[in-house]
């Protein structure tokens, strides 16, 4: 059995991997994880905004204010060509 793991280690094990952040309005955040707070303020880098699964933008860095988020999940980064 894996030894039990508080959401906060995982989130804090999870900087500068590439995640997807879902918000209460169904928009996905995709990029790499900068930095987050207790609120779950999250800054995240190379971002990408997906509105129902269709590339919409793209930033450099994004702010995304902790109240708007559904959840935070880890993806496998895409192969570089």
């Amino acid at each position: 059995m894996s030894q039990r793991q508080d959401p906060s280690d995982f989130l804090k094990q999870i900087i500068g991997m590439p995640v997807v952040v879902k918000l209460n309005s169904g928009v996905d955040y995709r990029g790499v994880l900068g930095s987050l707070d207790g609120y779950m303020n999250i800054v995240l880098e190379q971002t990408e905004e997906y509105v129902n699964g269709q590339l919409k933008n793209k930033y450099g860095d994004a702010f995304v204010r902790g109240n708007n988020v559904l959840y935070i999940s880890t993806r496998k980064q895409k192969p570089k060509v």
